[in-house]
């Protein structure tokens, strides 16, 4: 039978509108694979890295990409537009200066500052007054840095006066060369101290427990993998997350 250049026409479109249809790439489809991009707090490397495998074995075709720097650093990258999905800051002020950027955030862990030394603690540091010594080679935090901003309050209400040989972008350098011999002593995150197991001693600090981090999740607005964000999140703060966290040594929300 011979077709009318209309039924060609309408038959075209139809054609047209299954080929889309059957296309489709908006996101959550079956079998659809995702990268879903996390920025961590430094501190956050190791409890990250295992909740990050735990999740992606939960959610098929997940990809879960981890991002660890200082949080005033990714704060920075958030606001310059960086192509990210999560946050996750080891403070309250990183989270607040990226602004609306930040859906909803939700407050997940803590954390409180510890002294470290090399192992055996050759210098025999016994507290924060200890580490003003001339002859002590001291790292701390940047000032910008959740873990240095904690630091100096700690500093100011112990009364101790630091003269640090160095000031680290992210809390994970601290312990690098403490743990290396670069250095005598550093102040780090108690999860830190205890990831890093014999290669540095703990120090009981005075007045730490006064000086408590809150540590903030949210996803991001400009995500475009929002639901998967969104479960991450719901990850980080439900019971297996918490588990997780709690084993490293972050303190309850």
């Amino acid at each position: 039978m011979k077709r009318t250049p209309a039924l060609t026409a309408l038959g075209a479109v139809v054609a047209l509108t299954l080929s889309a249809c059957g296309s489709s790439d908006s996101g959550g489809g079956d079998g659809e694979e995702v990268t879903l991009t996390v920025a961590a707090a430094a501190s956050l490397t190791e409890s990250f890295e295992e909740l990050g495998e735990d999740f992606e074995a939960e959610h098929e075709g997940v990809t879960v990409e981890l991002q660890f720097a200082g949080s005033s650093d990714l704060a920075t990258q958030i606001e310059n537009g960086a192509d990210l999905d999560v946050f996750a800051s080891a403070d309250e002020a990183n989270m607040d200066k990226v602004g609306d950027a930040a859906v909803d955030p939700t407050i997940f862990a803590t954390n409180t500052l510890t002294i470290i030394t090399e192992p055996g603690n050759p210098k025999k540091v016994l507290g924060l007054e200890d580490l003003e010594a001339e002859d002590l080679q001291v790292v701390v935090c940047a000032p910008q840095v959740p873990c240095g901003a904690a630091t100096e309050t700690l500093t100011k209400q112990q009364k101790v006066t630091l003269d640090p040989a160095s000031e680290e972008s992210k809390v994970t350098d601290v312990l690098t060369k403490v743990s290396s011999g670069e250095a005598d002593a550093g102040l780090v995150y108690v999860t830190d101290a205890t990831g890093a197991g014999d290669d540095v001693e703990a120090v009981e600090t005075k007045g730490a427990d006064t000086v408590v981090n809150t540590y903030p999740i949210a996803t991001l607005a400009d995500s475009s993998n929002s639901d998967e964000a969104q479960a991450f999140v719901d990850f980080i703060t439900g019971s297996e997350g918490q588990k997780v966290l709690g084993d490293k040594g972050f303190g309850a929300p």
